[in-house]
């Protein structure tokens, strides 16, 4: 399975990603830990992307299309992915696609997390107080909000369109969204 999960910071897509990826016996790439691990390890990249981040501004499409294509070329990946964090831009987009068509590769599905937006800023407040994070103020977080359904609703139409987009309800028990994740795929 080739597959990509979005949904709004807060949806609990890096523990779905985490649980689908067991499932389905692939990885999961997302590429904020790329970039984090690229940081931390102090690598060329990790070195660019820190620069860029510290200046507020965003990596671009090229930098991050690059990391992708190079992490999507490792062995445990030939099988099959979960994408996590990219696409994000419609750039990306066709850039993941003609990256996969070098071998003869698609995407098979994409599952979107659908969460209400008050429940997604209360779940950020929430891990914001329990990890600290003093910058996640509400505010804050509503722009989040707002730039995430600015910039993914592009994303969310263009793979409904050719067929591939899973709605999946993101409310609940992290088991239950687990369970109706593996229902929704399997349809």
């Amino acid at each position: 399975m080739r597959l990509i999960i979005l949904g709004p910071p807060g949806a609990g897509k890096g523990t779905q990603a985490t649980r689908i990826a067991e499932h389905y016996g692939i990885p999961a790439i997302s590429t904020g830990d790329i970039f984090r691990a690229n940081i931390k390890n102090e690598t060329e990249l990790g070195l660019q992307v820190k620069e860029i981040l510290a200046s507020g501004g965003y990596v671009s499409d090229d930098i991050t299309n690059a990391i992708v294509e190079a992490r999507l070329a490792e062995d445990d990946a030939t099988p099959g992915f979960l994408l996590d964090g990219y696409p994000r831009t419609t750039a990306q987009v066709t850039a993941l696609d003609a990256m996969l068509a070098k071998t003869d590769h698609s995407i098979d599905k994409v599952l979107e997390l659908v969460v209400d937006d008050e429940v997604v800023v209360q779940r950020l407040l929430k891990r914001a107080e329990l990890e600290g994070r003093v910058d996640d103020t509400e505010e804050v977080i509503r722009e989040r909000m707002a730039i995430y359904h600015r910039e993914t609703k592009p994303l969310s139409d263009a793979y409904e369109q050719r067929g591939l987009l899973v709605k999946v309800d993101g409310e609940g028990e992290v088991d239950e969204v687990a369970e109706r994740i593996v229902a929704a795929l399997g349809a």
